[in-house]
Formats: C-alpha cells, sequence, structure tokens
C-alpha cells in the first residue's frame, strides 16, 4: 500500500478562499449574461436585426458584448425590469379584484350585511337601507359601475 493520503491541511485556507471566489464571480458571470440576453428579447423599442446583432455580439465575444452592452443600453435594462414589474403588478391586482367581485352574489351581502347587524356593527335602520339598495337594480348598477371604474385603472 504505496498510496498517498491527502490530508485537509494539504489544501491552504487562501486556497479555500480564491476557489470559492472564482466560483462565486462565474456564477456572477453567468447571471449577467442571461440577465443581459433576457434584456435584449424583452426591449420592444428594438428591431429584430438589432436583438440579432446583440446576441451574436454577447455569444461570439461574451465578455466585450455585455460590457458594451451595459454601457450602452445598462439604464434601459432597469426600467424594463420595473415596467415588466408594475405590468405584472397591475395584472394581478386586476385577476384578484375580478375574482373577488365574481364571487359576491346578492345573497352574501344580505348575510354579511345580517351578521353585522346581529354584532350591532350596523343599527336596524342602516341594515333596511343597505338591504334596499342591495335588493334593488340601481344597487347592482352601482356594483358594476365601480367594478369597471376599479378594473380601468
Amino acid at each position: 500500500m504505496s498510496a498517498q493520503t491527502y490530508l485537509a491541511y494539504d489544501y491552504p485556507v487562501l486556497g479555500v478562499f480564491w476557489s470559492m471566489l472564482v466560483f462565486f464571480l462565474w456564477i456572477m458571470w453567468f447571471v449577467l449574461l442571461f440577465r443581459v440576453v433576457v434584456d435584449i428579447f424583452r426591449d420592444d423599442g428594438m428591431g429584430g436585426w438589432a436583438k440579432a446583432a446583440w446576441t451574436l455580439f454577447v455569444i461570439v465575444v461574451p465578455f466585450l458584448g455585455v460590457l458594451v452592452y451595459l454601457i450602452a443600453r445598462g439604464k434601459g435594462m432597469g426600467e424594463r425590469e420595473v415596467a415588466q414589474a408594475r405590468a405584472q403588478q397591475k395584472a394581478f391586482d386586476s385577476y384578484v379584484r375580478q375574482t373577488a367581485q365574481a364571487g359576491t352574489s346578492r345573497a352574501d351581502e344580505l348575510a354579511k350585511l345580517s351578521e353585522m347587524r346581529s354584532r350591532g356593527d350596523i343599527s336596524e335602520d342602516e341594515f333596511r337601507r343597505a338591504k334596499e339598495l342591495v335588493l334593488s337594480d340601481a344597487g347592482q348598477a352601482r356594483r358594476s359601475e365601480n367594478a369597471h371604474a376599479s378594473s380601468g385603472r
């Protein structure tokens, strides 16, 4: 048995530090590269030929391509990402409003009013007026107008 045994102290602490640093820089490089490629295809203001040219530049000469892209179009990257986040939030809010409105019926509203009256949150007179509003067609029209106004934001 002439096999050599390697122990933990054969790899110095500074070597571990440099290995970790190189590994994390490598991961950061790929994250940056993918963000640039995603931004190239996200930009609606850029034509197809420009997207093809930037993509080719980033693939053929990656370090220089990414660096030039960040210098030339870096500010727009943040603006496009914020715009996309706002659009997603707006779509989510609209979906939540539509889903919440679809689940309420006159019977549900009357049950809620009755529960509020029994807890003492509203008076008998307020309950009667709210009940008339729910049962009337004007109440239904007002709710649909409010739904259209809130989804139009």
